[in-house]
């Protein structure tokens, strides 16, 4: 039998932290969420499911196989985020690689899908094994570009009519590549957490709360939070510590006293308008190039309304000159420039924002041409994203136990998400906490009242707190 109810304490209120607050509590532990921020998951932007790391020549094909899973695991979780549209996998003709050279990976890919599937038949949310990928040649696509768009594409040929229409077929390689990959949504996540936690009677949510002191307490086993809120001082007693703050996590090291290692990047993604392309659903397109070099990855992720969110892995758009910071042999934390901390913290500049988001334009206009004509569609989505170690090429990375009843929340991608909860469940069980039948557990009655237009509406309201607009709340496309 479990011991007597736990008390846990998350410090951070982003993916990590929100979902670790919903998990646990679902178990029906006692959560107390601490988040510095009015509301929750105000993180770095994400767009993708990453099922199976096709963004990602340079990872392993274990990180890839890794990924593929724990985005299953993830869709299945949260449906209410994913934008059920593929994505186009685009390789320049100034690309030094082939797309050729994608295929066996992909092949890899979809057996282990296969295998996934056989293993259980739940995990088939990435539609037919034998459909993960499809190659386009130079034909095939110009074929297209004859058929009419349609409003709600159901088959690979209509999602890609509007690249087959849009795209400077001489400036990609063939074949083009689509494959199952889907989008996730920001917002809705953020709102649907939100409201999920606000119905648990045994989940505190603590926003705009700043954690001030942490101490291990020894005659007690746990540790001594202090935190201010609306100018007062609190302090509480926990039996378990959860640091889920994200690129600030070095912080929260720092004062319990235990080394790491880590590396902390800024990173933005530009939001814009493309008025006259909304009369078709689009797909995601990604163009691969070499990160950090004026040929940077493009991504040209679709929203509603014609708003696309905009990568470019180059220093003029999503990257920053002395954007990727490591931590230090005093300082747990790495530290960011004063610049990054004002963009997180306060505001971007107008000029800035038109500056970068123009370059981005600029960047995917080279291979979409009429794309040249959108605009400005709002402020940058941005934000700091903690890696763990010293690699910034990892893509795959959950969680770690520097210290007794503490865990430190560290993952790369938000699919790890789930595999992070486990980890954490486990030493939970492991303490006399939980019991050994709630392993692997995925059933949350709460969600069983959560409708997809509270989300919608919720989310639209988390938009214009953040001066975003509302439509990037809404799905790009329903589930089928």
């Amino acid at each position: 039998m479990p011991k007597s109810k736990a008390n846990i304490a998350i410090v951070g209120g982003g993916v990590a932290g929100a979902s670790t607050a919903l998990y646990l509590g679902s178990l029906g532990l006692n959560v107390t969420l601490f988040e510095k921020e009015k509301s929750l998951v105000n993180g770095p932007p994400f767009c993708h499911l990453h099922a199976g790391g096709n963004l990602y020549r340079e990872i392993s094909d274990a990180q890839c196989i890794k990924l593929l899973k724990q985005s299953i695991d993830f869709l299945r979780f949260y449906p209410f985020v994913v934008d059920y549209r593929p994505t186009v996998i685009a390789l320049p003709t100034t690309d030094a690689g082939t797309p050729e050279a994608l295929l066996p990976r992909l092949e890899m890919l979809s057996k282990e899908y296969a295998g996934l599937i056989e293993a259980d038949a739940s995990n088939k949310v990435l539609g037919e094994s034998t459909a993960y990928y499809r190659c386009y040649s130079k034909e095939e696509i110009e074929a297209l570009k004859n058929r009419e768009f349609v409003a709600k594409p159901n088959t690979s040929d209509e999602w890609m009519i509007p690249v087959a229409k849009t795209l400077d077929l001489e400036k990609v390689q063939f074949p083009l590549i689509l494959v199952q990959e889907y989008g996730l949504n920001l917002f809705r996540l953020a709102s649907g957490l939100t409201l999920l936690l606000e119905s648990m009677d045994n989940i505190t949510l603590l926003n705009n709360a700043v954690v001030s002191n942490i101490q291990e307490t020894w005659q007690t086993p746990g540790w001594s939070l202090s935190y201010v809120k609306e100018d007062h001082s609190h302090t509480e007693h926990f039996d378990y510590l959860i640091n889920a703050a994200g690129f600030r996590s070095g912080k929260i090291d720092d004062l319990i006293g235990v080394e790491c290692e880590r590396m902390v990047e800024f990173k933005a993604a530009y939001v814009s308008q493309w008025e006259s392309c909304c009369e078709t659903l689009w797909p995601e397109i990604i163009f691969h190039g070499e990160r950090g070099t004026p040929r940077g990855m493009g991504q040209f992720t679709p929203y509603p309304g014609g708003y696309f969110q905009l990568h470019g892995m180059t220093k003029e758009i999503t990257l920053y000159e002395d954007g990727l910071v490591a931590s230090s042999l005093v300082s747990c934390q790495p530290h960011l420039k004063a610049n990054f901390i004002e963009k997180i913290e306060k505001s971007w500049s107008k000029e800035e924002t038109e500056e970068r988001t123009e370059s981005a334009i600029k960047h995917l206009s080279q291979f979409i041409p009429a794309f040249s004509e959108a605009k400005v569609g709002s402020k940058p989505l941005f934000g700091a994203q903690q890696i763990p170690g010293s690699d910034p090429t990892l893509r795959v990375a959950e969680v770690s136990f520097p210290a007794k009843r503490y865990a430190r929340c560290e993952i790369v991608k938000v699919s790890s998400t789930l595999d992070m909860i486990d980890a954490i469940t486990a030493q939970l069980i492991d303490l006399g906490y939980l019991d050994e039948k709630v392993k692997g557990k995925r059933e949350i009655e709460a969600f069983k009242a959560l409708s997809d237009e509270a989300v919608t509406d919720f989310g639209e309201t988390l938009c214009k707190e953040r001066e975003y607009p509302k439509l990037l709340a809404h799905r790009n496309v329903g589930k089928p």
